[in-house]
């Protein structure tokens, strides 16, 4: 039996069985993926907002593409001001704030 179905939005969704184990008796959960984003960070550990400073940040589906925008924009960040970023997986710090300026 396949318990995947995808919705009309994208969302992938599987029917789980709840309560008694009665043929036919399903929820459904989602399985929609959570958007990877940077938080930017003044020196004094506060939020900037990124149109403050110029520029746009992309959330992204991946913690590696996420980082890889980071790879190729930290020197720009920190020229325009950023001290620091956290990467969050939706509303969970990954890990941060963590600095651009060179050790």
């Amino acid at each position: 039996m396949d318990l995947h179905a995808r919705s009309s939005a994208g969302v992938t969704r599987m029917a789980v069985p709840i309560g008694s184990r009665r043929a036919g008796v399903h929820g459904v959960v989602s399985l929609a993926g959570m958007t990877w984003t940077w938080r930017l960070e003044n020196p004094a550990g506060e939020t900037v907002d990124p149109a403050s400073v110029g520029v746009t940040v992309p959330s992204a589906d991946n913690q590696g593409d996420a980082e890889s925008w980071l790879g190729e924009n930290w020197r720009d960040l920190l020229a325009r001001g950023v001290h620091a970023v956290s990467l969050f997986d939706g509303g969970t710090r990954v890990y941060g704030p963590m600095g651009l300026a060179p050790s």
